[in-house]
């Protein structure tokens, strides 16, 4: 094992090594312009949230506040790497499923959404399931599969958060997904939500890395991305694997331990005391 650990080290500095820079500038997250793009978000339908969902679905983002200190640090920290970097698509993943990515991903969504001069398209492109659009309650007939195939439009699937997200959820399960997210017909999908909003941040809930080869061929065409661990639940090789594997396919911005129950005293403490 130590030798294979090894073997994907190599194979990941020699990657990075040779890796060209990033086609994106620091100067692409700025503040929202007044353009023609704004009509196309103002023209999506808006995204409604049962209020009994915010509790029991753990969307502790969606009011602000104390509760969603943890999201907005890591937002914050994103939102600064993504702009030393120039990146600008942000890929979500864990080694295996129940990881709570979904979760992490919509309550990025909505810490983002009070980032008033930051545009933020959100993407669940975990085809085998509906986890996003479960967490947040909404029912549809079509999934992102659809808008790629070209079955429906994505301004006729999307829906807008407040005035600077966008949510593109599956409401079904897809039964080719691997294909699906390999395809030139996905490129070319992305370039044209990106060309039509203009979004200073995608977001993609993307499967998980030892389930499926799902994520796997979708991966490179991302700047960066989150891998997210269960505490308690996710060993720590399984973790170190699935950075070793995410590290060849694009840049690993940085691991998050999720679910925790315990938290530092004075981590509460310190943010109200401001």
């Amino acid at each position: 094992m130590d030798r294979l650990q090894e073997a994907i080290r190599k194979a990941r500095n020699e990657r990075e090594s040779r890796q060209a820079e990033p086609v994106l500038h620091p100067e692409a997250l700025q503040p929202v312009p007044a353009d023609d793009s704004q009509d196309a978000w103002r023209s999506l339908p808006e995204l409604q949230i049962d209020q009994n969902l915010i509790v029991r679905n753990r969307l502790i983002a969606y009011h602000g506040g104390p509760e969603a200190a943890a999201y907005d640090m890591l937002r914050t920290k994103m939102i600064q790497q993504l702009q030393s970097n120039g990146w600008r698509r942000i890929a979500l993943t864990s080694p295996y499923s129940g990881c709570g990515k979904s979760t992490a991903a919509a309550n990025l969504a909505f810490s983002l959404s009070r980032q008033k001069d930051l545009r933020t398209i959100v993407i669940d492109f975990d085809m085998r399931r509906m986890g996003l659009a479960e967490i947040l309650r909404q029912t549809g007939n079509h999934s992102m599969s659809d808008v790629i195939n070209g079955n429906i439009s994505f301004e006729q699937h999307a829906l807008r958060h407040g005035e600077n997200v966008i949510f593109g959820l599956n409401y079904s399960s897809t039964r080719n997904p691997a294909e699906i997210l390999q395809s030139r017909a996905m490129i070319e999908t992305l370039e044209q939500i990106e060309a039509e909003y203009q979004p200073d941040i995608m977001l993609f809930d993307t499967p998980p890395l030892m389930a499926s080869d799902d994520s796997h061929g979708f991966l490179k065409n991302v700047d960066c991305a989150l891998l997210l661990g269960a505490a308690e639940e996710t060993s720590v090789d399984h973790i170190d694997v699935a950075e070793q594997q995410l590290a060849e396919l694009t840049k690993v911005m940085g691991i998050v331990l999720n679910k925790c129950r315990y938290i530092s005293e004075a981590f509460g403490y310190e943010y109200g005391s401001y």
